[in-house]
């Protein structure tokens, strides 16, 4: 009798696993309203690697309390590719994006992890580690690890898609970390960039 409830409890839960639904979404780079610290226009952005060990547009899951998988988020271009045109966007707010044939620096690195999901609380976390690197030598001239990370209050099920949710917290948590290494004080003074602080009009980008 016990093993046979196990067996039907595995059927089901395959079963649930199988009929998970898979949604697609779009991360976005939205700078801060206000003052942004501002740089020289001497980088351009080179791609980066997907280094999660996961499908390459894999986000993450949304599941049930007792784990099963209901969703599971996909960006619609790759993760490497939405981080690499995070930077560009980046680099562009603060007018430090520079014509390829002009640029001292390029901005490249590796993606360690950018995911979203939902057990009990929807939550987003990235981490990266960025290299810059001299052009005209190839010579990595500052290297570090950023990450950002979010969490909302608990979901409600019922209270209709949290993909939504998961995508705002999943952006939110790249774009600390993008900012994070853009505006480092230590590759600042290290690189010579930075300008007061001036305002820009910079529009979100879509990535």
């Amino acid at each position: 009798m016990h093993a046979t409830l196990l067996l039907v409890t595995s059927f089901l839960v395959l079963l649930l696993c199988s009929c998970a639904s898979t949604s697609q979404v779009s991360l976005d780079y939205v700078p801060g309203s206000g003052r942004m610290l501002q740089g020289s226009a001497e980088f351009v952005t080179q791609p980066f690697v997907d280094r999660r060990d996961v499908g390459p547009n894999e986000l993450g899951t949304v599941r049930t309390q007792l784990g099963t998988p209901l969703e599971h988020v996909q960006t619609r271009i790759p993760v490497a590719q939405i981080v690499t045109n995070a930077f560009g966007h980046a680099l562009q707010s603060r007018k430090m994006l520079s014509a390829k044939s002009a640029a001292r620096y390029m901005i490249t690195g590796e993606v360690l992890d950018l995911q979203c999901n939902l057990l009990v609380r929807p939550y987003g976390y990235a981490k990266l580690r960025v290299n810059v690197i001299e052009a005209g030598t190839g010579r990595i001239v500052h290297s570090g690890i950023y990450e950002g990370e979010r969490q909302s209050s608990a979901y409600i099920p019922g209270s209709g898609t949290p993909v939504p949710m998961l995508s705002d917290l999943a952006s939110s948590a790249l774009q600390e970390a993008v900012d994070q290494a853009l505006d480092d004080p230590s590759m600042r003074a290290q690189l010579g960039g930075g300008r007061p602080m001036e305002s820009n009009s910079w529009q979100p980008g879509v990535i």
